[in-house]
């Protein structure tokens, strides 16, 4: 199957690499492009024993690639999965921008159906927020 997984942080990274492992083809996309650049040689920008050398290994096999460009990763994919940071605001609800923004790019590349996945710490209601998002664009 042909996976993106939007956010190269621990949940991203290590979700995309692990699908990779798995056999899956694996697009991951950040924002960061020094980040994508490590990643694109193997290394990894975090802390997850075991986590660079799956993903040399699976960079290496051509399962697992890494891009700034989310239209690319949303064209290469049938599942998308938003992996992007949830921080606190002062008021202690979360900061959704970061998913918002993911949500407007995802309509944006869009030419078919795709399945979309939020990563397990937003918010209830979330996926309702993001599908909402998508049908605006």
């Amino acid at each position: 199957m042909k996976l993106s997984i939007i956010g190269t942080g621990y949940v991203g990274l290590v979700t995309g690499t692990c699908f990779a492992e798995v056999g899956h083809q694996v697009t991951c996309v950040d924002n960061d492009a020094s980040k994508v650049e490590v990643l694109r040689q193997g290394g990894i920008p975090i802390f997850e024993p075991g986590l660079e050398e799956l993903v040399k290994k699976n960079v290496g096999a051509g399962r697992l690639t890494f891009t700034t460009n989310t239209a690319d990763g949303v064209a290469n994919s049938e599942v998308i999965f938003i992996a992007v940071p949830t921080p606190p605001l002062e008021d202690g609800s979360v900061d959704m921008s970061f998913i918002e923004k993911v949500a407007r790019d995802i309509a944006g590349a869009m030419t078919g159906y795709k399945i979309i996945v939020d990563k397990s710490t937003v918010p209830v209601q979330t996926g309702d927020k993001v599908a909402e998002t998508i049908k605006r664009y």
